[in-house]
């Protein structure tokens, strides 16, 4: 559906309209004053005072520490007690649907690539050497240029914060739909810190150290260590393989903080982590549903129907269709997890390198005027080994090679340069900035089979010519490229009254990229590409504090992503950037003396060049006269085009929590995100028709909600804390161009913990906790393609029946559960 003028004004004024009532209510208090920033507790933090209500929370979306509250952006905030509760160990743990807007997903089943959604900006295939995010993400003010590497463990959280809508202007290039900013625990100058241990189901166990030194000549140390490990979640029957769904991650960070002199500061981290994983399994959730005939081979390996050969084309016509029949070995699950796979295949588990060294410079050059300069150096390595499907992405023919073992090889560094200067006069705070961003990124990968079927498919070989060694890959495809960026920035805010605030900023930026396709299937190929695009990002906000405590904004925003080449096309295909404007309004109101914590936002997103994938994925092991069985046939295709016209995005957003009595806090978010992309025509398919093409993995409808309780246990700090929360999503597209959708979803977390158990007298407490997450084991359907379920169109506009075999799905994550120790001192 389109929505008119008359439909988009309601839709932004209605958000407004709700906050009437809200005023109304408003205790007269005084508002809250930016908090701020100190070392965040290492304890189990507490419930809020229930005589002040709900407390302050700290960000840093504009450059400076100010309370959530009195900023006039949608945020969403995960805190440490968030990340307990929830056990989250990774990016990949708020796949569930802890914030409703932030969709976080695999691409393809992998582990080792995660694709990062917010608010309908959700690509379907940023993995690649020559392509860019719609979502930036951030540690403590730095980019990370690559999807892959982003699931290591995290290390000490401060907060995540998830800065909903186009964040141009301060965060830049490739935050059209919002960014994720990860802000980690600096050094406090105190000797301190946090063990924690813990073990769980599927073998699992983690382990973090977290240590704080004390202050020695101005310099303060930090150091941090985190160990996550699990068994596999679907074992595979082929002897000394990984299985499915497993992970072991370590990693480690020394981060120092120099203060020579009052007003100056320097902070120097280094980071490294390794990320051992397997994908997700794929599985074959249906057979033939759309009812085709089913074949049979005869002593000659020919697919025969009623006695006759089938798929022969006479005339430009396909006679006699029929599909090939399903091997005995081969379980339809329907939609039942499996925990058993039915195929043994050779399966190493993908490796994820990530490292990093950043210089934070902080200097007070007057007293409200403070200078900055964030320097880093980055890069992540993948050797990736995906081999997720088993029999259940191809067809069964006698004699012929199956399981197609996704490799690959990337090698990506990056460096980043931003100089800020952030500062305050008299009714007016600033911040303005230089960025530059370069980046090198190759990548090679290979798609070899690893089975063979005997003549009857109740029994299959191993191949394993060229799967281990990668001096013997033949190279599907062979990429490089080298990015740069340029940026100046600023942004000011005016308050002419003190309960009027305006906003206004922009970002210039210049892109430069080049690169190469120099290998397709093994055989040398010239195709280049070069991209040189600058452009100019506004914003303008007014806030209103309309009562003490309600605070009421409008915003204009745009951002955009950079264009492009796909690596998986034919000839390095280059496709242009994509842009969006965005129109909100919002109102953040903490209610009933600050019992009650609302806030609200409605948006309108015009996106134009939306960047659309056609995936082709042939498995036909059939030669061209329809019916020889061709062992060796593998084709992978796809191609990136600018949709034509203006997608739409609408959506409406709500986040509300309660203290609802002593010790008892309660909580609910919403998202309603409507998406309509036009048609666009599908270079994969005879002239090119129009296509409807879809936004992947974002649900009309999503909500999270939580309840917190705790009860003072002895005396002194102790106390026994629950929690419990629960995540809906609507179904959702995975593929752009497929109508075939996912499951809907629910799952239930919970954690109950004995916090701050005293131990002596110097302060040293223990908690002991148990925690489960999908607590009712619920399966569902995450990622589904409906793609070798109908017949492909040839060249000649003939059916090719020859791929036909069902749909294949990867399921969420069954319940894990566990017990963890964590010893503060």
């Amino acid at each position: 559906m389109l929505f008119s003028a008359r439909t988009r004004w309601c839709l932004l004024s209605g958000i407004a309209a709700l906050t009437i009532p809200a005023v109304a209510q408003a205790a007269p208090a005084a508002a809250a004053p930016a908090a701020a920033a100190e070392p965040a507790s290492t304890a189990e933090a507490p419930a809020a005072d229930p005589a002040q209500g709900l407390g302050d929370i700290v960000v840093t979306a504009t450059r400076r520490e100010t309370n959530l509250q009195r900023t006039p952006i949608a945020i969403s905030v995960i805190d440490p007690t968030v990340i307990k509760d929830r056990h989250v160990q990774s990016l990949i743990d708020l796949a569930d649907g802890t914030v409703p807007s932030l969709r976080v997903a695999t691409f393809e089943a992998r582990q080792s690539a995660l694709t990062i959604g917010i608010r309908g900006i959700v690509p379907f295939d940023q993995n690649q050497t020559a392509r860019d995010t719609g979502v930036g993400v951030y540690i403590d003010g730095v980019y990370l240029g690559r999807s892959q590497g982003l699931n290591a463990a995290l290390f000490d959280v401060a907060r995540l914060e998830v800065l909903r809508g186009p964040q141009g202007t301060l965060f830049g290039r490739n935050t059209e739909g919002g960014a994720l900013s990860i802000v980690t625990k600096g050094p406090s100058g105190e000797f301190g810190g946090r063990a924690v241990a813990g073990v769980g189901n599927y073998g699992s166990y983690n382990g973090e150290l977290h240590l704080d030194l004390p202050e020695v000549s101005n310099v303060s140390v930090k150091l941090d260590g985190v160990v996550q490990h699990q068994d596999p979640t679907v074992r595979n029957p082929l002897s000394g393989q990984a299985g499915w769904n497993q992970y072991q991650r370590v990693g480690g960070r020394i981060t120092a903080l120099w203060k020579p002199v009052d007003g100056f500061s320097a902070e120097i981290s280094y980071d490294q982590a390794k990320d051992e994983n397997t994908p997700f399994y794929s599985q074959l959730v249906s057979y033939n549903p759309n009812g085709y005939n089913v074949g049979a081979y005869n002593g000659a390996n020919v697919l025969t129907f009623n006695g006759a050969a089938c798929n022969v084309k006479v005339n430009g016509v396909t006679t006699n269709p029929c599909i090939a029949p399903l091997s005995p070995l081969v379980t339809v699950s329907g939609g039942n997890r499996m925990s058993d796979a039915d195929i043994g295949v050779p399966q190493q588990v993908s490796v994820d390198r990530t490292h990093g060294t950043a210089a934070t410079l902080k200097y007070d050059v007057a007293p409200h005027l403070q200078l900055r300069s964030i320097t880093a150096w980055r890069g992540v390595t993948t050797d990736q080994w995906d081999n997720s499907g088993g029999a259940h992405r191809s067809i069964f023919a006698p004699n012929t090679n199956f399981s197609r073992y996704s490799l690959s090889y990337l090698r990506q560094t990056q460096f980043s340069q931003e100089f800020q200067a952030v500062g305050s006069a008299e009714h007016l705070d600033y911040a303005v900035g230089l960025y530059y961003f370069t980046e090198r990124a190759r990548e090679y990968a290979a798609t070899p089979t690893t089975n063979k079927w005997n003549a009857t498919g109740t029994a299959y070989t191993i191949n394993d010519a060229q799967t281990w060694n990668m001096a013997n890959w033949l190279r599907q495809r062979d990429s490089n490229a080298v990015a740069h960026s340029y940026a100046a920035f600023g942004q000011a805010t005016y308050s002419p009254l003190d309960v009027v605030h305006i906003t206004l900023g922009g970002r210039y930026t210049k892109d430069k990229r080049r690169g190469a396709l120099t290998m397709i299937s093994g055989v040398a190929t010239p195709y280049t590409f070069t991209y040189d695009n600058s452009r100019f990002d506004p914003m303008a906000t007014i806030a209103f504090d309309a009562a003490p405590n309600v605070n009421l904004y409008a915003k204009y925003a745009t951002g955009y992503r950079a264009g492009g080449a796909n690596a998986r096309s034919s000839n390095f295909g280059a496709f242009g950037p994509e842009a969006v404007k965005s129109y909100e309004v919002g109102a953040k109101m903490d209610l009933l003396d600050r019992h009650v914590r609302l806030n609200l936002a409605g948006y309108i997103m015009d996106r134009t060049g939306t960047q659309i994938d056609f995936d082709f994925v042939d498995t036909n092991p059939f030669l061209a006269d329809g019916r020889t069985a061709n062992p060796n046939y593998t084709k992978h295709t796809e191609n990136t085009r600018n949709a034509p016209g203006t997608s739409r995005i609408r959506g409406l957003e709500a986040d509300l929590t309660v203290k609802a009595a002593e010790g008892l806090t309660l909580g609910a978010s919403y998202a309603y995100t409507y998406t309509n992309v036009p048609a666009t025509p599908n270079t994969l398919l005879p002239g090119n028709p129009l296509t409807q093409v879809f936004v992947v993995f974002t649900p009309r409808n999503a909500g999270s909600a939580f309840a917190d309780y705790e009860v003072p246990v002895g005396s002194g700090d102790m106390r026994l804390r629950f929690h419990l929360d629960g995540n809906y999503a609507d179904p959702v597209y995975s593929f752009q161009n497929e109508t075939t959708r996912t499951d809907k979803s629910f799952v239930m977390n919970g954690r109950i913990a004995l916090a701050d158990i005293p131990l002596n007298d110097n302060g040293q407490r223990l908690t002991v906790s148990l925690w489960g997450r999908n607590l009712l084991n619920e399966s569902y359907i995450y990622r589904r393609s409906a793609a070798n379920s109908s017949p492909t169109v040839n060249n000649d506009g003939s059916l090719n029946y020859g791929g036909v075999l069902g749909d294949y799905a990867n399921f969420n994550p069954p319940r894990t559960f566990g017990v963890e120790g964590t010893l503060n001192f």
